[in-house]
């Protein structure tokens, strides 16, 4: 029986994935189109209001590239935690069928989310550095670690909010406000060390501070990035992850009969 299950959990997460697929950006012809003309829109409104604020950015000489390094590790965060968050509201009615699981779901939802978030990072970055012709070292085993470190917390962070919003709606509104200060305190807009010292030091409990840092790493030769801790990143997350597996180990029959 156990044989039958441990083969069945792929087939069983591929279904989902090709659900999910259909059911969100296969709805219209656009919809995987949309998924870069968002995050595109969103570094063209920070270059475009920031470069006339000042004559360069803090690293480098081009706007678009120093807010996509920021902006886009953040997206993947973003949609991967928003994904998981929802896992079992979305999913629903596939889990009360024997050979289906949370952990399936979860499984399929991130691994939909992170292989979007890639490609879609992957179009831009190389869009602006064809359009703009960047002449940088892009060193590839820093920016895959810094893209592990943002899919690893979004996992961690939307696993244990996935049970704590199916246990108490309103844990959703409470974490959306607490969330939304994230965007102007993780570095995208700044470096951590232009941050005064008494502020830095708060600074750097923020994860997503982190994982900016090391996306940076990997486009800018000079910048050393020395506050840069992938350790703290993914020990947040595994703690957070297993938190979160805990409590939908336990509570989640319960979800679902609620």
């Amino acid at each position: 029986m156990q044989h039958s299950r441990s083969v069945a959990a792929p087939r069983t997460v591929f279904a989902l994935i090709l659900r999910e697929v259909a059911s969100t950006h296969g709805r219209s012809k656009g919809g995987y189109l949309w998924a870069v003309i968002e995050p595109v829109g969103g570094i063209a409104l920070l270059t475009l209001v920031f470069s006339f604020a000042f004559r360069t950015p803090p690293l480098g000489d081009s706007f678009p590239l120093f807010y996509a390094t920021g902006f886009l590790p953040f997206l993947m965060y973003q949609d991967v935690a928003q994904k998981l968050t929802t896992t079992l509201r979305f999913s629903k009615p596939l889990l009360f069928y024997p050979r289906v699981t949370f952990a399936d779901a979860l499984i399929a939802r991130f691994l939909l989310g992170s292989l979007m978030q890639l490609a879609v990072s992957g179009v831009i970055i190389l869009g602006i550095l064809a359009t703009f012709r960047i002449g940088t070292f892009v060193d590839l085993p820093e920016i895959a670690l810094a893209y592990a470190m943002a899919a690893s917390l979004g996992l961690g962070v939307g696993t244990l909010n996935c049970c704590l919003t199916s246990l108490f709606p309103l844990w959703e509104r409470v974490w959306a406000i607490a969330n939304r200060p994230l965007f102007l305190v993780s570095t995208i807009f700044f470096l951590f060390e232009t941050v005064p010292p008494a502020y830095r030091a708060w600074l750097w409990f923020n994860p997503l501070a982190h994982v900016i840092g090391q996306m940076r790493k990997g486009f800018y030769p000079m910048y050393a990035g020395a506050f840069v801790s992938p350790l703290y990143v993914f020990g947040m997350a595994s703690v957070m992850l297993a938190a979160g597996l805990m409590l939908l180990r336990r509570h989640h029959s319960a979800i679902l009969n609620d």
